[in-house]
């Protein structure tokens, strides 16, 4: 049953403007249009955000960590200079110290006689080597033990 339109209203309504009963489409889509937009503009500034992080990914471990530290940093005060800190570490290729000074340490030490420090992967095969060797030998004593007590047995 339709209600007769006050006298005052417009014979001819908007296609948007819908009855009391009657679903509204627009609405529907306006929402979907917001959530997705919300989720884009965050998708967009979360890459954005991530810039530095990901441009510092190619150099060494130390300055990517460092940049990643001042990116969570600026995400999480909401400080926008440590993203910038962090942006333009991120740009700079620091110098390699560490290795001249290793050499030069190298060099001294050669000089002076002092035999060559192992290195940290010579280090930890060789205890992984030892690690084997003593389990082996363990393994041996324990057959040896066996041995013996079945002679007695």
């Amino acid at each position: 049953m339709t209600e007769p339109l006050h006298p005052a209203a417009p014979h001819h309504l908007p296609s948007f403007i819908v009855g009391p009963a009657d679903t509204d489409y627009l609405m529907i889509g306006i929402g979907i249009f917001l959530i997705l937009a919300v989720l884009g503009v965050g998708n967009l500034y979360l890459h954005l955000h991530s810039l530095p992080e990901r441009m510092a990914h190619k150099s060494k471990k130390l300055q990517f960590e460092i940049v990643a530290v001042l990116c969570l940093l600026s995400l999480f005060t909401h400080n926008h200079l440590y993203w910038v800190i962090g942006l333009f570490l991120a740009l700079i290729d620091l110098p390699d110290f560490l290795t001249p000074l290793r050499r030069i340490a190298g060099s001294v030490d050669k000089l002076a006689g002092v035999p060559p420090a192992p290195e940290e992967s010579d280090i930890a095969s060789a205890g992984a080597a030892q690690a084997v060797a003593a389990q082996e030998e363990d393994t041996a004593t324990v057959r040896t033990v066996k041995s013996e007590v079945q002679g007695h047995a």
